[in-house]
């Protein structure tokens, strides 16, 4: 527990230089952008009275329910196909209960706090607590508030849930239900308004489209930091419990992959068209790129090592979907198959942590590969909003790496702090003997497999 402690203090070091060394760009960044929204603010545009679009509406129930569905069943499957069979229904007990949580704590003030009006660049406001005044009628550009609400509850649940693969076959059920309601409240939903509810990130010109830092970079580092705190298990799995489980799951969360990335453009238009293509380029290309290297590196092709390369362009593509052309898709692909495959099967080791599902290697590092190269590959010819180097805008690049680092920063601070509270609270970890058992028959008296 002392080097896991060690370990935690030396990447909570790295965290607090990587602050002290940004700190200077970020407030020169925004300095710079100054003049541009004085001048902005000097010639306000009109604004035109929104108009629901029945098209846009349909579009994004379906993809509101495509992203429910990457939860569950996707992740539950996913997750509980790799974890020992003794502990599956457990792992998927996690995604449940968590989409449970969030679902209620996201209409109560969840939705309010992330998208509500600027508070300081910080925080949104509490003028729509259990969404008062929101009705039938409201609208939230094309579409009504109510199916926005909800597809950004179905973003808040899956990204407590994701750093649920960091911490399984280990963690008390009674820690994980504490650790969803703070996690989401205290980290998820801050950095949620930063990057998309109008907060200071957005305001730097920070470039997310459906969540690169907002849930992969945050997920990934909180599984990281909770997997250091937990410990190691007291024994591995060495294989999947069940791999055509892994396989369902995976399959499902690309399938559901299309409404968290093409749902992002908020409407059915072009802007979804791109998003669409290049999520499943990025994941083809990855599953492709993972399997040839592991091919190389072990001699044979996993059907694991597909879907994990599958699910590592997912995630890496997930912040630039929007934003890049089919070449910048194909790169982030290429990068997401061969990067993550390192981390996981390289720096883990290397650095003796135990993240059960490899989280933070495959949406930790997966997600910061695609929220930097958003910065390089961003065409405004796809997409206006942004434009990254490679089309004449250096500074986006390091606006990027600035997002990246406050969300590393925050989330792996708060991760720890919320973890410690829960230790004194009620423990954070099984004894050894739960462990030994199964976490299915020791915190549920029940089993995923009873033949």
């Amino acid at each position: 527990m002392k080097a896991a402690y060690l370990k935690l203090s030396v990447f909570a070091a790295m965290f607090l230089i990587i602050a002290v060394l940004l700190a200077p760009a970020l407030v020169t960044a925004e300095d710079a952008a100054a003049p541009v929204q004085a001048a902005a603010a000097a010639v306000p545009a009109p604004t035109p009275a929104p108009k629901l679009d029945t098209g846009d509406t349909a579009w994004m129930i379906v993809a509101t329910a495509l992203v429910m569905l990457m939860s569950i069943p996707g992740l539950a499957l996913f997750y509980g196909g790799l974890a020992k069979t003794k502990d599956s229904l457990n792992t998927m007990a996690m995604t449940f209960v968590t989409f449970c949580i969030v679902s209620l704590l996201w209409v109560i003030y969840g939705y309010p706090l992330s998208f509500g009006t600027d508070m300081g660049g910080l925080i949104g406001s509490t003028e729509k607590l259990f969404l008062k005044g929101v009705g039938s009628n409201s609208l939230f550009g094309t579409i009504p508030e109510f199916i926005f609400i909800v597809y950004q509850l179905t973003f808040a649940a899956i990204t407590v849930a994701l750093a649920s693969g960091a911490y399984i076959e280990r963690m008390k059920f009674s820690a994980w239900v504490l650790f969803s309601i703070f996690w989401m409240t205290l980290v998820y939903i801050p950095v949620a308004h930063w990057v998309w509810g109008g907060g200071f990130l957005a305001k730097l010109g920070a470039l997310d489209f459906a969540g690169g830092t907002v849930v992969h970079v945050n997920a990934g580092i909180a599984a990281l930091v909770g997997a250091l705190v937990l410990g190691k298990r007291r024994a591995k799995a060495i294989m999947p419990g069940n791999l055509t489980l892994v396989i369902t799951g995976a399959g499902l969360l690309w399938f559901g992959w299309f409404g968290f990335n093409a749902g992002s453009a908020l409407g059915a238009n072009g802007l979804a068209g791109a998003a669409f293509i290049n999520t499943n380029t990025a994941a083809a290309v990855a599953a492709l790129a993972w399997m040839f290297i592991e091919w190389k590196h072990s001699g044979k092709p996993t059907v694991l090592g597909l879907a994990s390369g599958a699910v590592g362009g997912l995630v890496a593509i997930t912040p630039a979907a929007g934003f890049v052309n089919i070449m910048g898709a194909i790169v982030i692909g290429i990068a997401a198959g061969i990067i993550p495959f390192y981390a996981v099967a390289k720096l883990k080791p290397l650095l003796g942590y135990d993240d059960t599902l490899d989280a933070f290697g495959i949406h930790g590092i997966g997600g910061t590969l695609g929220a930097i190269l958003t910065g390089v590959f961003a065409d405004p010819a796809i997409n206006p909003a942004g434009t990254g180097l490679l089309y004449g805008n250096p500074g986006q690049l390091w606006t990027q790496i600035i997002a990246v680092g406050v969300t590393v920063l925050y989330s792996g601070i708060m991760t720890f702090i919320i973890f410690m509270v829960i230790k004194v609270v009620v423990g954070i970890r099984v004894d050894a003997e739960e462990e030994s058992v199964g976490l299915d028959e020791s915190q549920h008296g029940e089993r995923a497999y009873n033949n």
